[in-house]
């Protein structure tokens, strides 16, 4: 083993100069026969060699998660949960929903304090921020159903690089010196292997718990994470902070399958994720709501596209804010919010000549019904078969809380039901009725992992992490190919804008608007505020007309494209 390490080292260190090559110069990736696009180069690597070695879709889909968990910690997990789209090479469609799950003993007032104010960091940095874990019961399921390799096969490779360790990139570095504070004063038992005065470039990390956790599940499957030492230890931790989750929440959490949301733009068929993930409706909505304008006409980031979306983009969120939930426990008007018909009237009230007061927008009324830390990869495998993953922890790092004895992050996923109607959550998201906190429910995600299809034929698969800005950067990577002709790599560098209703701003992206456009939108009435970071991690795949894939690595990571 000691020869594996320094292997193992340079091999990472090759691959980050890599990285930095390709964001100084952009340069586009394109395989003949597969592609796997992370957001970390050793979870790609692994997701290259599973495909190489006889492995489909699925299988590296699984292999990459479980690398993630490993070497991407600020959002890779097996203590949160996410979705998976998948379209077969046959054209076969269908979703996967390992969305995190309320404890039974949780409840609509369990933020609040006798007044009835939100407690403040409560629902994101206690044990009581947590929600039951769905990653390795989803992963567990889509292996059961669609997996070619041994699942052994699949755990391995992350259990290697907990045991063996493996270098920090230069963000997660920063990263981790960033929540060391917070690993201090919410751990009941400190996380020493996180621990240190100053993390930097190159430092190797062994993560030995969260191996032997990860065997667990290799040699047990779902039962060695929701049963046995790994479930002891959840549970301990629950108690030692005054969590929720019981044995009985473990063993009764399922993965479900869903039917894929289906819809239209242009050419183009959307597939993508149904409630409890917002993220599809809004998608299609926002396509169906741009569509009649001449949008290339227009220009990419102009004052006249960008005020277009942004109209449309707070008519989306408001229904978001209204009527999405989890469909277990609320009546989600589906076929209504993606109604062409429907769309079309809410943008009657759009302006061309100025902006809208998001106070003054409501959600649409509907006929006949009654009333972001997050990673993403996308897979094509070498028979045509494609897998769009999201997954998350919610904010970066989760709740900053290390199970002690198996080493993983839990979740801080509560924080997405609504703790209070019209109370914003981390990402400044409000909700209502249809979101609030039931035991066992399925808290509303911005998630939108996503598959396009183009008469008939394979054409994207993509997805981002970010949190209510997900559902826009898909949506502009996807009007950056379709209407402005971008590759793939320039539609996901691209700079980007993200409104959502409330607050009554646009965020852009530093250095995205030159003064004179910036200053035409504030003539519109429009509230700008510029972002000193830049959001997203997009990672997309494009099939070409000649049949080669082409690949989109967000710079703004250290995402990366692997094929052959």
């Amino acid at each position: 083993m000691n020869r594996i390490i320094p292997l193992l080292l340079a091999i990472t260190l090759v691959t980050c100069t890599t990285i930095r090559q390709q964001k100084s110069t952009a340069k586009l990736f394109v395989s003949d026969s597969a592609m796997v696009v992370s957001a970390h180069p050793l979870a790609s690597k692994i997701g290259l060699d599973i495909l190489k070695n006889g492995g489909n879709a699925v299988d590296a889909a699984i292999a990459v998660q479980f690398a993630l968990a490993v070497v991407h910690p600020s959002a890779g997990n097996i203590g949160g949960g996410g979705f998976m789209v998948l379209r077969t090479k046959e054209g076969v469609t269908s979703t996967l929903d390992y969305r995190e799950s309320a404890p039974a003993q949780s409840s609509t007032t369990m933020f609040l304090d006798e007044q009835g104010n939100v407690k403040e960091g409560l629902s994101t940095k206690s044990h009581l921020a947590s929600g039951v874990p769905g990653t390795v019961a989803g992963l567990a399921e889509a292996h059961g159903r669609y997996g070619k390799l041994p699942w052994a096969t699949l755990v391995q490779p992350a259990i290697d690089l907990a045991h063996i360790g493996f270098v920090l990139t230069e963000k997660e570095a920063g990263g981790l010196n960033r929540i060391q504070e917070d690993l201090k004063k919410n751990n009941t038992i400190l996380p020493s292997f996180l621990l240190r005065d100053q993390w930097k470039t190159g430092d190797s990390i062994r993560t030995v718990d969260l191996g032997y956790a990860l065997e667990r599940i290799r040699d047990y499957g779902v039962a060695g994470f929701y049963e046995g030492k790994t479930a002891d230890d959840i549970v301990a931790e629950m108690k030692r902070g005054n969590g929720l989750i019981t044995h009985e929440d473990l063993k009764n959490y399922k993965a479900v399958w869903r039917d894929a949301l289906i819809g239209y733009y242009k050419d183009y068929k959307i597939i993508s994720m149904a409630p409890p993930s917002s993220g599809g409706i809004a998608l299609i909505q926002l396509l169906k709501a741009i569509e009649p304008y001449p949008l290339k006409k227009m220009g990419h980031n102009s004052s006249e596209s960008i005020h277009l979306i942004t109209e449309a983009e707070r008519r989306v969120y408001a229904d978001r804010a209204t009527h999405l939930g989890d469909p277990d426990f609320t009546t989600v008007p589906v076929p209504q919010l993606i109604d062409a018909d429907y769309i079309r009237e809410r943008m009657t009230t759009f302006n061309e000549k100025h902006a809208t007061l998001s106070t003054s927008i409501k959600a649409g009324t509907l006929p006949g019904y009654e009333s972001e830390q997050t990673t993403h990869l996308s897979i094509v495998d070498q028979q045509g078969n494609a897998v769009a993953v999201t997954t998350t922890l919610n904010g970066s790092y989760g709740s900053r809380i290390i199970v002690a004895g198996s080493g993983f992050l839990l979740n801080n996923e509560m924080d997405d039901f609504s703790v209070k109607p019209g109370h914003p959550n981390m990402f400044g998201a409000v909700g209502g009725e249809a979101n609030k906190i039931e035991p066992t429910k399925r808290m509303l995600s911005s998630m939108t992992p996503t598959i396009l299809e183009k008469k008939g034929k394979l054409f994207m698969v993509v997805g981002t992490p970010g949190g209510t800005t997900i559902i826009t950067s898909v949506f502009q990577t996807i009007i950056n190919v379709i209407d402005y002709g971008m590759s793939m790599q320039e539609a996901v560098s691209a700079s980007r804008t993200h409104s959502q209703w409330l607050p009554d701003e646009i965020m852009i992206e530093k250095d995205a608007l030159n003064s004179r456009t910036e200053n035409k939108m504030k003539d519109l009435g429009h509230t700008i505020r510029i972002s000193p970071y830049r959001w997203g991690r997009v990672d997309a795949i494009l099939i070409r007309p000649d049949g080669k894939l082409e690949a989109g690595a967000d710079p703004r990571g250290d995402d990366t494209a692997t094929g052959y």
